[in-house]
């Protein structure tokens, strides 16, 4: 019997109810693209950052991440990575030496970053350099002289494909070593910095200049499906290596930079959303009210008549649910079309950055093409947030109607 009134009181004034609705709707829809949007941009930045060197998660010696030195390197590397892939979500591990090094040619020098990595357990899917290649392949194998350079350091060298280059480093025992390598790749990220200064090493070929064991690195980087799981991926693996002294760190401390930057956003992103949940309580509540208002009357002769006040409460917020369902429709019905093209093509923001190729935050390339994805729990907090603000526009209003006395609700004319 309530949910027959609701229903029909509720299409009394079909336009206010109408609009209130359509209301509903635009929120779900900016809500859904401000969402959508950031869990797209926040996953393809991480993933990004992940594949420039130190992975979703990263296992190094203790102390190495708050002064990373040569000096300090994980024995037992190759058994570290065995054991993070047996690790389930875990989908893939690399052994890695990094550090500062000087690269010379015969023209110029400069200074950069060195990645020294294993050919065979590098991939495109996980090394950001090794998909931005634009000329010549990766090393063959480890221990070969072959290396990859980014194509600003090539061009301030003047050197290109299998022109020979020196770089220089310090080894453990604090000696200035130097090794000649021959170009085998260009790669080009996109980023000025990034190209400019980093350079792919074959990893047993550094071993060998550093004075490490054929089983050190500096840390082992690793790789897992989704990046929303790193904390809970963390600690399984300290509990498996059960090493004190090495320390398992995920990106969040890694690459602070990055994370800093996300948490911004993401207030920013909450904040907009919060505005646009006023902007429908206000929608709701407006119209609620007035309908209250306007019924005080017939309000007075239900609670004459019998009907107790808790029932017209529960009356006035089934009115509210009506409108949430309606404009829920509604909003899928106006979303979907705009969410699907998002998803599957996105928008073109090349125009609105200098690169045509894309922009950098933090070091890392993001891409310019605005898509969107939306998480399960995204989703549901979507849902939770629209139904709530909804049922809390509607308690006033409910309490109202139901607290007014019925001799002063028949006088109103």
């Amino acid at each position: 019997m309530l949910i027959k009134l609701a229903w029909r009181s509720l299409w009394r004034r079909k336009r206010r109810t109408f609009i209130t609705c359509f209301t509903v709707a635009g929120g779900i829809l900016l809500s859904v693209i401000f969402t959508g949007s950031g869990d797209y941009t926040y996953t393809q930045i991480i993933d990004t950052s992940a594949t420039m060197g130190l992975g979703h998660i990263t296992v190094e010696p203790k102390g190495y991440n708050d002064i990373p030195t040569l000096q300090k390197r994980m024995k037992d590397a190759s058994l570290v990575r065995e054991t993070a892939l047996e690790i389930p979500r875990v989908t893939a591990a690399a052994e890695r030496i990094t550090g500062m090094a000087m690269f010379a040619s015969a023209a110029k020098s400069v200074g950069g970053v060195f990645f020294a990595v294993d050919p065979a357990h590098e991939t495109a899917k996980i090394n950001t350099f090794v998909r931005a290649i634009v000329e010549g392949e990766m090393p063959p194998d480890s221990d070969g002289r072959k290396i990859v350079i980014g194509a600003k350091m090539a061009e301030k060298l003047k050197i290109g494909l299998g022109k020979k280059l020196v770089y220089t480093m310090t080894d453990v025992d604090g000696e200035i070593v130097s090794e000649v390598g021959r170009v085998s790749g260009i790669f080009k990220t996109g980023v000025e910095e990034v190209d400019g200064a980093f350079a792919i090493i074959p990893i047993n070929r550094v071993r060998k200049m550093l004075k490490y064991a054929p089983d050190e690195a500096s840390m082992v980087a690793v790789f897992i499906d989704d990046q929303r799981k790193v904390d809970e991926v963390g600690g399984v693996i300290t509990s498996a290596l059960g090493n004190d002294n090495l320390e398992v760190l995920t990106w969040k401390t890694t690459q602070k930079e990055v994370s800093g930057m996300i948490k911004v956003d993401r207030a920013g992103n909450y904040l907009s959303q919060f505005l646009v949940g006023l902007l429908i309580a206000a929608g709701i509540l407006n119209t609620i009210f007035m309908s209250v208002l306007e019924r005080q009357r017939e309000f007075g002769v239900m609670l004459a008549v019998g009907m107790k006040p808790g029932s017209l409460f529960r009356l006035v917020v089934l009115e509210s649910l009506f409108i949430a369902i309606v404009g829920l429709i509604m909003g899928i019905i106006l979303t979907a079309p705009f969410f699907y093209y998002l998803y599957s093509h996105g928008l073109d923001l090349r125009q609105l950055v200098d690169n045509m190729e894309g922009y950098a935050v933090g070091g890392t390339m993001v891409d310019p093409i605005l898509k969107v994805r939306l998480f399960k729990e995204s989703a549901i907090a979507i849902l939770t947030g629209v139904f709530g603000l909804t049922i809390l526009a509607g308690l006033y209003p409910a309490w109202r109607a139901g607290r007014q006395a019925p001799v002063e609700s028949l006088k109103t004319i």
